[in-house]
């Protein structure tokens, strides 16, 4: 029972290297040198220098983690001992550590080697955090690890990894150096990075050599290596369905559309007035987007029902990378979202439930300009919301608000404020672009889709 669960991988076992992990460059440069010292420990211990003990992998899900330190045991051709944080932790007492102790004796055997912890979490979260008592065996197992990461000489050549998305939550006594000495940051990759992912991803199915892969990597923005490998596998499975002999652009294009607005419907019938109300809500989004400065393009226009909720949708793509955000087009995406209701009131001169998604996004960012971002006069240049607890886990924010609750009237006073501007803004637009409004929506109704390109010359 005391023995160690971990799986042992010896270098024959391990086919993944460097080669095959793309979009994290940095994070791969750091990995290089443990590959360097496991190679020629000598190299480093001449001038007095010591390896770092730990390596701490940091970075959303589905980044490359797991996938970078088993390319580490690849390239340095060392046994890898890979474990899980949860399997430690059993109903018997005491048992995690000894297996955190039978762990590093079997690693001193076989060194030099790689000991890889995934979802560091479930072991090492902060003492003293949650049921008193309740989690006594936990925080054993944890000082266990603790006392055998200060105790092994990191010459032996026994190197530690560890890999977690909730950094946060880390008893600080893991991350002082000397234990985890180096943290490294896996983050979602940029346009080049998702081109590189894709690129190795696209070698391994019988693709189209005309794929243009700069403009699909345009087309994912906030993609990790995963979503791109499973967008990938799903173009390919569209591509058989199709009887098609390779993978072509159009299903790349198409994967893009399920894997970001869900399945199409195409039996879902909608009755006529409905269709007509979705057509008009989605050209009126299109319109403010297109009339705009600063907004994203739009690529297509869909009123087929897709996903659970969506009776049809606007695609907008990025043309780069962008990592701030004036507070004009803050404002200006907040007119694109309330561009649907406001083709509708005008239009039919009421209202529908369809604009529901729309009015939420409208909000949130609406409220984190006012109490984020400090990008409303009224309220002034103050950071209202609590702190983010997830760095890379998007939950929503738990606690209570540390302020007044007239402060909570002014806030609420100028979100809404911000959201009437913007929805009056929508309204202007679209009554002077009436006739493209009238003449679009009748497109979409006769095919149901329009491309970008149709958008502008209708706007021309």
């Amino acid at each position: 029972l005391g023995k160690n669960k971990a799986k042992i991988f010896m270098q024959e076992d391990i086919d993944i290297r460097f080669a095959d992990v793309a979009g994290v460059d940095e994070a791969r440069e750091e990995l290089v040198e443990v590959v360097d010292f496991l190679k020629e420990p000598e190299k480093y211990t001449r001038l007095g220098g010591k390896i770092p003990r730990g390596t701490l992998l940091v970075g959303p899900p589905g980044t490359g983690k797991t996938m970078l330190s088993k390319a580490v045991a690849g390239e340095s051709g060392v046994p890898f001992f890979s474990m899980s944080g949860s399997e430690f932790v059993e109903m018997f007492v005491g048992l995690g550590a000894a297996r955190v102790r039978d762990l590093f004796e079997q690693a001193k055997k076989k060194a030099p080697c790689i000991i890889f912890i995934d979802e560091l979490d479930a072991l090492g979260k902060a003492r003293g955090l949650g049921m008193a008592g309740g989690h006594d065996e936990r925080e054993q197992t944890l000082n266990q690890l603790l006392v055998e990461m200060d105790g092994f000489d990191p010459n032996i050549g026994v190197i530690l990894l560890a890999a977690t998305n909730r950094p946060e939550i880390l008893d600080p006594a893991l991350l002082r150096p000397g234990r985890f000495d180096r943290n490294i940051l896996v983050d979602r990759p940029d346009k080049a990075g998702r081109e590189a992912i894709l690129k190795i991803h696209l070698k391994n199915i019988k693709a189209d050599p005309k794929i243009d892969v700069t403009v699909l990597a345009g087309m994912t923005p906030g993609m990790v290596g995963a979503d791109l490998a499973n967008l990938i596998n799903e173009a390919a499975l569209l591509a058989v369905r199709r009887n098609k002999s390779e993978v072509g652009m159009s299903e790349l294009a198409e994967a893009v559309e399920r894997v970001v607005a869900g399945l199409e419907k195409k039996n879902r019938l909608i009755n006529p007035k409905e269709r007509r109300i979705v057509a008009y809500h989605e050209m009126g989004h299109a319109i403010v987007a297109a009339s705009l400065p600063g907004t994203d393009p739009v690529q297509k226009i869909s009123i087929i029902p897709r996903g659970i909720a969506a009776l049809g949708y606007t695609m907008q793509t990025p043309t780069e990378d962008r990592f701030l955000m004036s507070k004009t087009e803050l404002l200006n995406r907040i007119a694109t979202l309330l561009g649907g209701r406001a083709a509708e009131d005008i239009v039919f001169e009421d209202i529908s439930t369809g604009a529901h998604n729309d009015l939420a996004r409208a909000t949130d960012i609406a409220r984190s300009m006012v109490k984020e971002y400090g990008m409303s006069s009224t309220v002034g240049q103050v950071y209202f919301a609590r702190e983010k607890n997830n760095q890379f886990l998007n939950f929503p924010q738990q606690g209570a608000a540390e302020y007044s609750q007239a402060t909570a009237k002014l806030i609420d006073e100028e979100v809404k404020a911000i959201i009437s501007r913007q929805y009056e803004n929508a309204q202007e637009i679209l009554k002077q672009a009436q006739h493209i409004l009238e003449r679009g929506a009748e497109l979409l109704l006769e095919n149901e889709k329009i491309e970008g390109e149709e958008l502008q010359k209708l706007m021309r």
